[in-house]
């Protein structure tokens, strides 16, 4: 899918003005809506941010961008759209509600795609007409420059909506993860919440700090993660016998109480607790300057594992040669 063709967005936070990015650099037209009067400086914000990514990750791309539209209604956005991707906060009834209505005005053989995080999209779609061309396509922040989405269909989504959609997604440069059974939360979501609750209890029970926790991850396992996941290194950890002596070793430690995956109450003191650890780990940085850094470093990680025609170095490598053949 290397033609130019019109992407109609619905809200533009930070996951829909990272699709906006993306769809823009890599050459397709954007028509966007969101109610938010600030609309136009914040995606301009983020659309900066994903040139200099961009320019660094891609140096000799020379591909032109597409033009930005500011729709003045949903309907205006979607209308004439070749693909339309809605990125709503997550209220199920809010999703049903305007994607019935982006149903009702994109042209009938467009497929309608949900940024959603974790809502079931056969609830999603239950309000559609079309429900067949309806499908998930979570992606991840930032949309421009991580290039993992996972693609989940409802009961009513048709198979060939799933194909299309992961051929439109890898044609920009990013890594499908078809989610075959339907299930709150997909794959990663499920992944990071367990992560995230263990870590508000560490937080909760004065063992660390929200800083001492993020360093953990990032002179870790975070380190690892970025091109092995958690089954390949677990049977790299059991030596030459693999996972099966792997699991017969540690496996017995799954029954003691390391973990707690029922998260905190989140009472104010609690809040306040980690509202004030992470201004404290933050310092004098801005959000643009820790989006900034992010950025910067995400770009080194894939471009060294580029260098190593590895996990998302291979996407990488894959997207910059299409981009040469443009």
């Amino acid at each position: 899918m290397s033609s130019k063709l019109k992407i109609g967005l619905v809200g533009g936070g930070v996951i829909g003005a990272g699709w906006a990015a993306r769809f823009l650099l890599e050459g397709h037209d954007v028509a966007i809506y969101d109610p938010d009067p600030e609309i136009a400086r914040k995606l301009e914000t983020v659309i900066s941010a994903a040139r200099r990514a961009r320019a660094a990750l891609y140096p000799e791309d020379a591909t032109p961008e597409g033009a930005l539209i500011l729709a003045p209604s949903v309907e205006t956005a979607v209308t004439g759209a070749d693909f339309v991707q809605e990125s709503l906060p997550e209220r199920e009834d809010l999703k049903q509600s305007v994607l019935k209505l982006i149903d009702g005005a994109a042209p009938p053989e467009t497929i309608i795609a949900s940024s959603t995080s974790g809502l079931l999209p056969s609830r999603l779609q239950s309000a559609m007409a079309r429900p067949q061309r309806f499908v998930v396509g979570h992606p991840f922040n930032p949309v421009y420059l991580l290039p993992l989405v996972e693609v989940c269909g409802g009961d009513q989504t048709a198979a060939a909506t799933k194909e299309a959609a992961m051929a439109l997604y890898r044609s920009i440069g990013m890594r499908p993860l078809h989610v075959r059974k339907e299930i709150d939360g997909f794959i990663a979501d499920r992944l990071l919440e367990a992560l995230w609750r263990e870590a508000l209890w560490l937080v909760n029970d004065g063992v660390a700090t929200t800083e001492e926790i993020d360093d953990a991850i990032r002179y870790g396992a975070g380190l690892r993660w970025s091109f092995m996941g958690t089954f390949l290194i677990y049977r790299m950890a059991g030596g030459e016998a693999g996972m099966r002596h792997f699991l017969a070793q540690f496996g017995p430690a799954l029954k003691l109480p390391w973990t707690k995956l029922e998260a905190p109450e989140l009472t104010e003191a609690l809040i306040d607790r980690v509202a004030e650890q992470s201004d404290a780990q933050a310092g004098a940085a801005s959000i643009r300057d820790l989006e900034a850094r992010r950025d910067a470093c995400l770009v080194a990680v894939l471009d060294a594992l580029r260098s190593q025609e590895y996990a998302a170095g291979v996407t990488i490598s894959e997207h910059a040669r299409r981009l040469s053949e443009r």
